[in-house]
């Protein structure tokens, strides 16, 4: 699908992950487990991107997760929906350094 600027997107049909004051974001984590182990091409550039066992709780959890309120709380929630085809039409993917003592060390397949 294609917005007005032509730019691919992703239309996410069901919102699953509702709430008015809190995302329940333990069921969003329980709902990406089910992509453990999977890999999805970036079609822009061919760059594979495998999920690693600590994806959901680094999604679900992290700082800027924690920040998140109300609707944007809500869209990346309901994103998770759409994860395989969100990866595939990304644009500009580049690699980041680790910053972080928690992330010394890489994943099997990098960060």
């Amino acid at each position: 699908m294609r917005n007005g600027d032509n730019k691919k997107i992703v239309a996410i049909s069901k919102i699953q992950f509702k709430g008015k004051r809190r995302i329940d974001w333990h069921a969003v984590e329980i709902y990406l487990k089910k992509y453990i182990g999977t890999c999805y091409v970036v079609e822009s550039n061919k760059n594979r991107i495998h999920i690693g066992k600590d994806f959901p709780d680094e999604y679900a959890n992290s700082e800027y997760t924690a920040s998140l309120k109300g609707t944007l709380a809500k869209a990346k929630a309901n994103a998770a929906q759409n994860l395989p085809q969100l990866i595939q039409i990304a644009e500009k993917t580049q690699y980041t350094p680790n910053y972080k003592e928690k992330h010394k060390l890489d994943a099997k397949y990098g960060w």
